[in-house]
């Protein structure tokens, strides 16, 4: 059989897997001097030479240049390995062969492997004579474990390196929405004639050019401060405008251009080529990660008005309807803010909740888009209608392509698909590879290709034990990726938006724990079952479960005393930690009765609210926590103290959240405090009513902890925001803070104590790290060994002495380590005992404060 007959030669070969183009990247790896295949010129030949030479302004250049002639030493690295295109069938002494596949072909020394096109070995041999593979060429065959390969070309180091070789150097007809960038053969006299007046040409004697085909922008792209978007190119033109319309410039509505700062008008143009394709051939997807705070939803506004306005081919708009999901808390504030920058009158926006039903939206043409919740969706899949748009809104969810969601919104149709996310999606590569999947499917070929071809090499890199030839590659395959993919993913950071900010004063507090506390503490690390983690004898859910207990503990020892008397599952481990806990607590004790005197965090707390009462009664404050009982607990101190609030946890309704959210930022509020648990609204809400957050416990994940933060300070705050972190010193809750200072990557491992415990696993380490009790006012400090006056001045220099902090069951690099300590060292340091902490609120609430942090971030502040 000819090589002509080799699969990848055959056009529409069902027995083929399909392989994926790699956008902008040269895929081909043909062997400097060797000659292509020459067949006898044909009818498609003949028309490909007319097409080049009737539309030669749409034929991308492609230019060659005369190559030395290959010697048998070409396409080899320095080491000596060579590697070859070749295709193999099994073993035969047939004549006409039936070739089975394309595959990689690595020579080193006397052995050889073969790898099938998803990077899987699929053959090896050795002994073979080292003349014979160095003078391996094209066109030669070699027997390798049970196959017979035939060498199609020589691939460079290069390509193998980044690994173009395993990418497909022609579009494949399976992939219907993926376009070759080369002109696929014009059929002559497929229109009916059209007269040139028409297309700009001389005017046909007695001919009037019709009105109807002049086709103008909607809006003046001259204007001053016009955003007008890019115009495609001619190979766009070529397989988008299959109707030949004009190509008509696409300006932004200059009612939402006036709102747009420079990072967004930039986060525009990068959605919008994306979402037109004007990127990468055929791919639509785009995923917009910028930090908190910079303004996705006005960008992401700005796009879908655009795209259901406006097209670039006859002004045509580009999406009838757009979808956007998000999570339940967010439904209603997408459709205001919709309604806010661009009014009610201008688009109709249909948001499902318990009081309007999908029904209502497939019924009615008048909403243009629909804002529904994750969950619904998957109640509502079947209503769903088509859509020319699909935003999904904290994508980062879907970075687990085996969940409902995921699977349900790839059966959308749907392929312009945006993902906004505030969290880095590059931290895991099978988390990075499936959301990549969603917006672009297939651009990084199927997941086993994606396993040996990049992750499994980058991974190794990444290994200790690593050679230097293993580093290489993995570094060669992450450079790659990224190209792959950087072309549609845009990431920003708070730094663009700091400028347009208000200064915002960061504060980490150590509180004295309470004389409770500690008698019930140092209990608790003394019982057996503390003991026996410490010895390696107990389950990970047991460590989880005394890690809750010790958190607990740090709120108020009214929730331990709550979950003693309230517990069912007597007999099991977790259950005997309460054992003998109760005789602790004074006789008269009552869980149901708030006492402040118990929790050194409670008394800081109730302090600092006094004191920003008393001196800005205007302020108004958030207050965030993990917990629901603990929630209970600060809403129990408001009704005892007489202070007016509103709380957002989880079993809020949907349809009442961003109602509550409007009330508390409104200017007339009544509302001093919002309790707002970080689970259920720690994403995407706007409280710039308030001006103060406090941070009532600490998350494994500092994500969680910075999201919440950038509830109060974001776009829109006028007010200098204040941000308290309250820590119980000396115990397990300074073992966290640590851990996120010294970025050790615990929140890898424990992103959520309530989910995936069975996957979450501590060293004896650094469980006898984080079940310790230290007496003093700062252990972090301490362990910092700074050397300053602890009366927040500024620090000159950073200390010489070695840092400990983390050092105990340290899995972190050391130089990420050190960057976080220089810069905790780099902020105010203060002890309790100081004379002021130069904050007119800290000052009135120092009394149960052992040591502060503190550090100011401003436009001014670099």
């Amino acid at each position: 059989m000819r090589r002509s007959g080799a699969p990848s030669q055959l056009s529409g070969n069902a027995m083929k897997k399909p392989r994926f183009v790699a956008p902008g990247a040269s895929t081909s790896c043909v062997l400097a001097g060797s000659k292509p295949l020459n067949p006898k010129l044909g009818l498609g030949n003949v028309l490909d030479k007319a097409r080049v030479n009737v539309y030669p302004q749409v034929t991308p250049e492609s230019p060659q240049t005369p190559q030395p002639p290959a010697g048998p030493d070409s396409g080899c690295s320095q080491d000596g390995v060579r590697y070859f295109s070749v295709m193999w069938c099994k073993a035969s002494k047939k004549k006409h062969k039936r070739w089975e596949g394309d595959a990689v072909l690595v020579t080193r020394g006397r052995t050889a492997t073969l790898k099938d096109m998803e990077g899987k070995d699929i053959g090896k041999g050795s002994g073979y004579k080292v003349s014979e593979l160095a003078s391996l060429a094209e066109g030669q065959t070699l027997m390798i474990g049970g196959k017979e390969v035939e060498v199609m070309e020589v691939i460079s180091p290069e390509d193998f390196a980044r690994g173009r070789c395993f990418q497909e150097v022609q579009v494949e007809k399976e992939e219907p929405h993926t376009k070759s960038a080369l002109l696929p053969p014009r059929r002559l006299a497929s229109k009916p004639f059209c007269p040139p007046s028409l297309l700009g040409g001389a005017e046909h004697p007695g001919t009037k050019p019709k009105t109807e085909h002049i086709c103008r922008p909607q809006h003046d792209p001259m204007a001053p401060g016009a955003l007008v978007m890019p115009r495609p190119s001619p190979n766009h033109q070529w397989s988008e405008n299959k109707s030949g319309l004009p190509v008509v410039d696409v300006v932004l509505d200059p009612h939402l251009t006036t709102h747009l700062r420079p990072h967004q008008r930039d986060g525009l143009l990068f959605l919008y080529e994306c979402v037109m394709g004007m990127r990468a051939v055929g791919r639509y997807g785009a995923i917009l990660a910028d930090e908190m705070g910079l303004g996705k939803t006005l960008q992401s506004v700005a796009v879908t008005w655009t795209l259901l306005k406006q097209g670039p081919y006859g002004g045509k708009p580009v999406a009838k309807r757009v979808l956007v999901v998000t999570p339940g808390s967010l439904v209603q504030n997408w459709g205001a803010e919709f309604n806010k920058w661009l009014g009610r009158e201008r688009i109709s926006v249909f948001t499902v909740d318990q009081d309007h039903r999908i029904e209502q939206f497939v019924l009615s043409p008048l909403h243009s888009v629909l804002v529904i919740s994750y969950e619904m969706l998957l109640r509502c899949l079947e209503q769903v209608l088509e859509f020319g748009l699909i935003i999904c809104d904290e994508g980062h969810r879907l970075k687990n392509s085996s969940i409902k969601t995921s699977s349900a919104l790839s059966s959308l149709s749907c392929n312009r698909r945006v993902i906004l996310t505030g969290t880095p999606v590059q931290n895991d590569l099978q988390e990075f590879y499936a959301i990549i999947e969603f917006v672009n499917p297939g651009i990084l070929g199927s997941s086993t290709a994606y396993k040996k071809v990049y992750e499994e090499p980058i991974l190794r890199s990444r290994q200790p034990s690593c050679t230097e030839e293993e580093r290489l590659l993995g570094e060669e395959r992450a450079a790659e990726l990224s190209r792959l993919t950087g072309m549609f993913i845009l990431r920003r950071t708070q730094e663009i938006i700091n400028r347009y900010l208000p200064p915002r004063l960061d504060w980490t507090l150590f509180c004295n724990p309470s004389p409770l506390q500690l008698e019930l503490y140092r209990h608790l690390l003394c019982h057996r079952v503390f003991r026996a983690c410490l010895q390696g004898s107990s389950q990970a859910h047991t460590h989880l479960a005394c890690i809750t207990a010790l958190k607990k503990l740090c709120n108020h020892p009214g929730l331990l005393h709550s979950t003693v008397k309230e517990r069912t599952d007597y007999g099991t481990v977790e259950s005997s930690l309460y054992d003998g806990l109760v005789d602790l607590f004074p006789e008269s004790y009552s869980s149901g009765g708030l006492s402040t005197a118990d929790s050194g965090k409670l008394l800081v707390l109730s302090d600092l609210l006094t004191a920003i009462r008393e001196i800005s009664p205007s302020d108004r404050v958030v207050v965030v926590s993990n917990y629901t009982q603990t929630l209970d607990l600060l809403q129990d101190l408001c009704v005892h103290v007489g202070y007016t609030f509103c709380r957002l946890d989880g079993n809020t309704p949907t349809g009442q959240r961003q109602r509550l959210v409007d009330s508390f930022n409104s200017p007339y509020s009544q509302n001093f405090l919002f309790l707002l648990s970080s689970k259920a609204g720690g994403v995407g809400l706007n409280l710039i009513g308030a001006s103060h957050l406090v941070l009532y416990d600490i998350d494994w994940n500092p994500a969680n902890d910075i999201q919440a933060m950038a509830r109060v300070w974001r776009d829109g705050q006028k007010k200098t925001v204040h941000i308290y972190r309250l820590l119980t010193a000396g115990t397990i809750e300074e073992r966290i803070f640590q851990r996120q200072v010294s970025k050790q990557g615990l929140s890898g491992t424990v992103v959520d104590l309530g989910k995936g415990a069975d996957h979450t696993n501590f060293s004896t380490n650094e469980l006898r790290d984080l079940f310790s009790l230290t007496d003093t006012p700062s252990l972090t400090h301490d362990l910092l060994n700074c050397s300053c006056s602890m009366d927040g001045s500024e620090q000159e220099q950073v200390s010489d002495r070695p840092c400990q902090l983390g050092r105990q069951g340290d899995r972190g690099g050391a130089a990420q380590k050190h960057l976080s300590m220089s810069e905790l060292m780099q902020w105010r340091h203060f002890s309790g005992d100081t004379h002021t902490f130069s904050d007119l609120y800290l000052d009135q609430a120092r009394d149960h404060i052992t040591f502060a942090f503190q550090t100011t971030i401003s436009h001014s502040v670099q």
